[in-house]
């Protein structure tokens, strides 16, 4: 069997997964291929040519992760229970659970040819074609919290009931164990957050965890999503959460992760937060009002995330070589949502003036 030809940095030696695919899919008949895709800060993820399939890899990054992180198990559970729904997803292909082969366990997916778009303002398309693509992305969100996980086999994928407190001790938990030193901001937003959080009121919903444009790929030439990738950190939860993310971009500058705050919207041709979220409601009737707790909460746990992101760089197993840029944006997303929790609108020219200094 000849080796595979590879493009981009490999973390895994690639040579022990041509027998295994031989046993699983058949012959390569000489077209086995690798290629690293950039710009996830997450699970690595590989373009597979083997044979005549055109296929994707997604396996968890080498080295120390943290207790729950990087879940891929259930990332293929998702696309399996999914895969015969209204709900797009990749097809899933098969899962190896043991890091026998790859130093890690992996899967397999089926690769979905289409667009991705990892600027929120869409500037490289025609105005025209902007709006209709958020509101596919609105349309898409309210599909997925339409569903009833009961229904698609999910019905034990996360604990039903108080879900925003349960997850705002998780994600103090993943902070805490950061060997990164104290944050000032994020501790002060928890803070806000736990005296803040809302009743539970049981609505329970497929949530994906990190809900946004760049997880999405679209239709190669329609305003329509063809699948939804990155179900890393899907639960059952509350879809107000997926849409306090989703939305994050109307609060966060472009220098904030590729956020929309000071962007003409008009101007762009780009629909403005209420028209978004109104455009979600309307896809799914009866949807409770997405409140300031739900937005603030979503920076929170992005805050957070960034936090990880910034230890694997220091680490060196970051997926994406430019993560250790983002470490910044720890400070500045909690920040962020200081400035909607707290109504503190001169936080928004300090930060843009470049300074990350708490407030008064």
């Amino acid at each position: 069997m000849t080796a595979p030809a590879t493009t981009g940095s490999m973390d895994f030696d690639p040579g022990p997964l041509g027998p295994f695919l031989t046993r699983h899919l058949g012959c390569d008949t000489g077209h086995f291929r690798l290629e690293r895709i950039g710009g996830g800060q997450s699970n690595p993820t590989y373009f597979l040519n083997w044979g005549h399939r055109r296929l994707v890899l997604r396996k968890q990054p080498t080295g120390p992760i943290l207790k729950g992180a990087h879940a891929i198990d259930r990332e293929y559970r998702v696309l399996e229970a999914l895969c015969d729904t209204d709900v797009p997803v990749p097809a899933p292909v098969l899962y190896h659970g043991d890091a026998d082969l790859l130093d890690t366990p992996f899967y397999l997916m089926e690769r979905v040819e289409g667009r991705v778009f990892t600027d929120t303002s869409l500037a490289d398309l025609p105005p025209g074609e902007r709006r209709p693509i958020w509101m596919a992305v609105a349309d898409t969100l309210a599909a997925m919290h339409t569903l009833c996980p009961e229904e698609v086999g999910l019905g034990d994928f996360g604990r039903p009931g108080n879900y925003f407190e349960r997850q705002i001790a998780r994600w103090d938990r993943q902070y805490r164990a950061s060997p990164s030193g104290p944050i000032p901001q994020i501790e002060r937003l928890h803070g806000w957050l736990v005296t803040n959080q809302p009743p539970d009121d049981g609505i329970n919903a497929l949530c994906h965890g990190d809900f946004r444009i760049g997880n999405l790929l679209f239709h190669p030439t329609k305003p329509k999503v063809v699948a939804i990738l990155d179900w890393e950190l899907s639960t059952l939860g509350h879809p107000l959460a997926d849409l306090g993310f989703c939305v994050m971009p109307w609060h966060t500058g472009p220098d904030e992760y590729g956020g929309l705050l000071g962007v003409d919207l008009e101007e762009m041709q780009l629909p403005n937060l209420d028209e978004f979220v109104a455009r979600y409601r309307a896809a799914r009737p009866g949807s409770a009002p997405l409140k300031l707790f739900h937005k603030a909460f979503a920076l929170y746990r992005f805050a957070v995330i960034f936090v990880g992101i910034s230890d694997r760089a220091k680490a060196g197993s970051a997926a994406d070589p430019k993560a250790a840029a983002l470490a910044p944006l720890a400070e500045r997303f909690a920040l962020r949502a200081l400035e909607i929790a707290e109504n503190r609108a001169h936080m928004t020219a300090n930060i843009t003036n470049g300074s990350a200094q708490t407030p008064p």
